[in-house]
């Protein structure tokens, strides 16, 4: 039997201009082209194109697994097919939705004794809800949590990794927006409680 491992490698060019910006992301034969100067593309599909032959396919709407919608007000990224192949796979999909993702005074623990029977597919599932979390900051500190216990997860763990899945059935669509008309501007929250982990009694951020 043999150990397989998929890697995921992109590769991202940038090039700045005096009064513009262009950057080049490269997935096997899948490029994508973005810049603030349609002159500046056109000419390098051009070149492209002389060098190999290439196929445009217009403005970007779906590039691994990650969804783009254009509206004058902006752009939005989501992932609800990634995120309903999920819940496909999973048996979730005829589920009832949950309102949140995770109990707020819920404590998981690496020393419950009643194992998961199958490991593996724990492992795969909280690694798809990683990728899922690209465009789901609101999933980031579940799935964080859940991460904890890959090695030797149990029955516990399954059962908050699947109210995560019947939280998405509630929220397949939901992902980031970036407004056309206001400056970006990132914000963040932190938290922490006093000696929150069951296990090394320290506090959790």
């Amino acid at each position: 039997m043999a150990l397989l491992k998929a890697v995921l490698i992109v590769h991202l060019f940038i090039k700045k201009y005096e009064t513009s910006f262009m950057a080049l992301l490269v997935y096997v034969d899948d490029v994508i082209l973005a810049s603030d100067n349609l002159q500046e593309i056109q000419l390098l599909k051009d070149f492209l194109h002389d060098q190999f032959t290439i196929k445009d396919l217009g403005p970007l709407k779906y590039f691994l697994f990650l969804e783009v919608a254009r509206a004058k007000t902006g752009i939005s990224l989501y992932q609800r097919k990634y995120t309903l192949d999920i819940l496909q796979d999973t048996g979730i999909i005829g589920s009832k939705a949950a309102a949140f993702v995770m109990e707020s005074n819920l404590k998981l623990t690496a020393e419950d004794p009643n194992l998961y029977e199958d490991p593996p597919a724990y492992r795969r599932l909280v690694g798809r809800l990683l990728y899922l979390t690209l465009t789901r900051p609101d999933l980031a500190y579940s799935v964080q949590v859940l991460s904890q216990f890959l090695a030797k997860p149990t029955v516990s763990h399954y059962q908050a990794a699947i109210r995560v899945l019947r939280y998405l059935k509630a929220t397949p669509g939901q992902g980031l927006f970036f407004s056309a008309s206001s400056e970006l501007q990132l914000k963040a929250f932190s938290d922490s409680d006093w000696a929150g982990c069951i296990d090394t009694r320290r506090s959790v951020t």
